[in-house]
């Protein structure tokens, strides 16, 4: 509870415009999550892809804004080894499904009903978006979203192409 607690403090500090990036090179914690076709996505699995993972919630204002343009991003670099996750951290599902009927996306979705991975990842705002490279060591870390961060998260997925 207390996680949560602190979760929508520091949404409210993103809905603010006060959000955070971070170059970083540490091994991606491994988890496994079902996805919104069933199936069990590991993360382990996707070695030799580049992993770009965003946590989100559908009482986000951000995370709506932010959804078209990570499809966009997931379409764009399909081709390349670039794989896009949404990992939603409601714990009703049902949340975060009703909100991807009006907004729908191409990649998969998550579902992190326990918070077990969020806690792992350190989300403390919303959306957080992790970009993992083909080794397994997340390289990038962002808090919040701001209209333009998409730029960003597509040079950096270049950088960790070219890698």
């Amino acid at each position: 509870m207390a996680f949560l607690k602190s979760l929508f403090i520091v949404a409210g500090l993103a809905l603010s415009g006060m959000a955070f990036a971070a170059e970083v090179k540490a091994p991606a914690p491994d988890f496994t999550l079902k996805s919104d076709s069933g199936e069990n996505i590991r993360l382990s699995e996707l070695r030799g892809e580049i992993v770009l993972l965003n946590f989100w919630a559908s009482w986000c204002g951000p995370c709506r804004q932010e959804m078209p343009e990570l499809d966009k991003l997931a379409m764009d670099f399909a081709d390349l080894g670039v794989k896009v996750l949404g990992v939603n951290v409601e714990q009703d599902p049902a949340q975060g499904k009703a909100f991807l009927k009006n907004l729908p996306v191409s990649f998969p979705i998550l579902f992190d009903t326990t918070n077990s991975v969020t806690e792992t990842y350190q989300v403390d705002a919303m959306p957080t978006t992790v970009l993992i490279d083909r080794d397994g060591q997340i390289r990038f870390h962002h808090r919040g979203y701001q209209p333009g961060y998409e730029d960003t998260y597509r040079q950096q997925i270049k950088r960790l192409i070219r890698e």
